[in-house]
Order: structure tokens, then sequence, then C-alpha cells
């Protein structure tokens, strides 16, 4: 088996919900659990912290992970989708898991002669545990899939758990309401453990504090920070960053500028908070340099992500009704948008939010999920949407470039997957 072999059969032979959607989906940790065995239960080697949310829990993972690697800990960091290379959904202080790690952990599945039929997200779950395990980690960061109480990745008992945020999405897995929601990711909060709460509304943070009652875990909120932030955007040479003042660890700089990120930082701060008091050693140079080189230093792509150009190219992979009302604000001065979705989200109504006055370029990612183009065209012209339509992120992206050669920026967004395609063309497009 080569690493080709290794992508074939994963991507094939387990059911992957990022490609097929709910069918993918296996509620319960059962099948979870009986791997972890098989593989000697590596998630126990190591402390970790453990993150859910409907929105957000990439930036934060990702921000945490820097930070707690600048302030010496070899740190393991566990995301999901990938952008690009399946490589992305793991890695320790910043470096992916090799192709060799991928190879040789399914060689020692087969050999297990494993009676079980896992999906995709319950074997990449053991692989990075596993991963995280063979290179001594001391801390694993974990995102989880979706969900909380019955994802894969909630056999682990953490040191913090962090909740994000509540929003409607993957509502056939996780129910039609957000208290639903806010219940199944309430159920990554364990007995003893402290949990943090980021902007969740007062509505629904009664069920996060029954939860921690009966878990006796402590609950914080990141109101306790974000109530104090001063924030903006500034430009240091030649750079954007937000700039971020009356923090508990002074003026802090970040990567990520998307309106949405001040939550967000407030919630990573909340948790640093929380982990010194635990005991931990997380200095004001860590979080610092932490949050001004997150990219940098974990390979966060795709959160309002500028690619320098004449115009320039803004990709963000906002892609459900929560995230795109905090998009619809920001691209207000962006004249073309390029926009693509899957089948199973909100896209009416994430449609009816957008200004009407713009040029817009109807796509769709190259999945099994993708919505066409051409109906994301007819949803978009029956809320006052117009623009062209396009077979692919490539001419898509070719269109707005050139329509929009004398704007300053050009938006894509909609989608994790286009967001993927339209990295692979411009790294390839670079290369050429």
């Amino acid at each position: 088996m080569n690493y080709k072999d290794a992508i074939t059969f994963l991507y094939n032979q387990t059911p992957q919900f990022e490609k097929i959607g709910a069918a993918a989906y296996k509620p319960g940790l059962s099948t979870t659990h009986r791997l972890d065995d098989s593989f000697g239960n590596p998630h126990t080697r190591y402390k970790t912290i453990h993150i859910a949310g409907t929105n957000g829990k990439g930036s934060t993972a990702h921000t945490l992970a820097a930070i707690l690697q600048e302030a010496g800990y070899k740190t393991g960091l566990y995301t999901s989708p990938h952008l690009v290379s399946f490589r992305e959904r793991m890695r320790v202080n910043g470096t992916m898991i090799s192709e060799d790690e991928v190879v040789d952990f399914l060689k020692r599945y087969e050999e297990l002669g494993f009676d079980g039929k896992p999906s995709f997200f319950e074997l990449t779950t053991i692989m990075a545990f596993d991963f995280f395990a063979r290179h001594n980690v001391d801390v694993a960061v974990i995102e989880t899939g979706l969900g909380g109480r019955l994802d894969s990745t909630n056999i682990i008992d953490p040191v913090l758990s962090v909740i994000t945020n509540i929003s409607k999405d993957h509502t056939a897995q996780l129910g039609e309401t957000l208290r639903q929601i806010a219940a199944e990711k309430a159920g990554i909060i364990k007995t003893g453990k402290p949990v943090v709460l980021g902007g969740i509304n007062e509505d629904l943070r009664v069920i996060f504090r029954r939860n921690a009652d009966e878990c006796r875990s402590e609950l914080r909120t990141s109101d306790e920070v974000f109530n104090h932030l001063v924030y903006k955007n500034i430009t240091r040479g030649g750079k954007t960053y937000a700039e971020y003042k009356n923090t508990p660890y002074g003026t802090l700089l970040s990567e990520l500028t998307g309106i949405y990120q001040p939550e967000n930082m407030a919630t990573v701060l909340t948790a640093v908070v929380t982990l010194n008091e635990l005991g931990w050693r997380i200095p004001a140079g860590a979080v610092g340099k932490g949050m001004e080189n997150v990219c940098s230093i974990t390979g966060l792509a795709g959160r309002w992500m500028t690619v320098p150009g004449t115009p320039s190219l803004i990709l963000d992979t906002g892609h459900n009704l929560g995230g795109w009302e905090k998009i619809s604000e920001q691209i207000a001065g962006i004249k073309d948008i390029i926009i693509g979705f899957v089948k199973d989200k909100d896209v009416r109504a994430i449609l009816e939010l957008l200004p009407k006055d713009h040029r817009y370029y109807f796509t769709a990612p190259s999945i099994p999920r993708g919505l066409p183009a051409q109906e994301l065209a007819v949803m978009g012209s029956e809320v006052g949407l117009n623009g062209i339509i396009c077979p692919n992120v490539r001419d898509a992206i070719a269109a707005a470039l050139l329509n929009g050669r004398d704007e300053k920026s050009v938006f894509l967004g909609g989608s994790n997957y286009l967001v993927g395609e339209a990295l692979e063309y411009l790294s390839d497009t670079t290369e050429g």
C-alpha cells in the first residue's frame, strides 16, 4: 500500500460525511471505543482539550493550539474537514501527519482484521489519536466533527471543554431546534472538568448550566473577556491584523480579521485564563505570538483569507446561516461575489441576506453533495441576486477577477469544499 492507495481506501471504503452527507453519519461511540481499544487507547497518553460549536471552532482550535505551542507544549491538533490535503486534519506542532504515517496506520488497521465497518471519521479520529501518542505530545486540541454527545471524538476525557456558539446546522443529525442542538453540543462536558462557553445567548446557557451542574463542572463564559475588548483592524508592514486591547494579556494582534473573530478570540482568551488557573504555564508572550502568527504556526487557511493580487481574492469557509449573518456584513463593500454551496444547507435563507446590487458568480463544489450552479442561480434570481453561472470554481475565479479588475477585492465562499478547490487551483496557477 502506498499513500495514493491509502487515500483511495479512506475515501472509497469508508462512508464519508463530507462527500455523501447523512448516509455516512453513525451516531454512537461503540465503534470508536472498539477501534480505540484495538490500538491500545492512545488518547489516554496525553492531555486533551475538546472544542465543539456550530461556527468558530476551527479558528478557536487553531489559535489555542498555536498559543500552547508557543508556550512550549508539544501540541497535537485534530480538525476537519481539510481544504486541500487529507493530511491537514492532524498536526503536531503545526506539522502535518506524513504520508508514510497514514499508510502505516492503515496497514496496522488492516492487520487487525477489525470486524466492524467504521466510518471515515471514526477511523481518522483513531488515526489522529494514535499519531499524537506516537509523537509523545503534551496536549492535543481536538475539534468535534459535528454535534458533541455522539461525536467520535467524545471518547476523550479532556482537561477543558470549549463550546463556541450554537446556530442551526446539521439539523437532520442534531435536531431541528437550537435547544436540541445545544443539548448535543453540551454532551462534551465531562465530570469535574471546566467548560468555557463562547457566544451563546442566555436562553441556551441554561442547558449548559444544567449539564455542568450535573457533571459538577465549573462553567465560564467568554463574556468576562469579550465585554472588555476593544478591537479594530490595523495595518502593519503591509499586512492587516485585528488589534485587541483590554485583554487579560495586554494588547494583542491576530492574523484573523473576519468580523466574527472577536467572539472567537474572547473564547480563546477565556480558555487560556482557565488553563493558567489550572496550573498550566501560558505567559502573555506566548498568547501574543500564537494569535499574531496562528496561520503560519498551524497552517490555518480560509478564514477571511486574502490572496494578494489586483484585485485580491478573499476566501472564507463560512457555510451556514449563522456564519453568513456575519459574512454578509463584511462583503457589503465588495462588488464581485463567488458563491457555491452544498445541498443540505439553508441556502435560500443565506441568499436572502446578501446585497442585491453586487455581481454574483454562481458555481458549485465538485462533490456529490454540491448544489448545482444552475439551481443556485435560480434560487438567487428569486431573491433578487443577478449574475452568471460558472460550471466550476476555476471559471468562476477567472470571470470574477476579470470583471472585477478595477475593484479592490473579489470574495469567494459558501462551502469548505469550494474554498479548498480554490486554494488548489491557485496553487496550481502559482506553480505553473
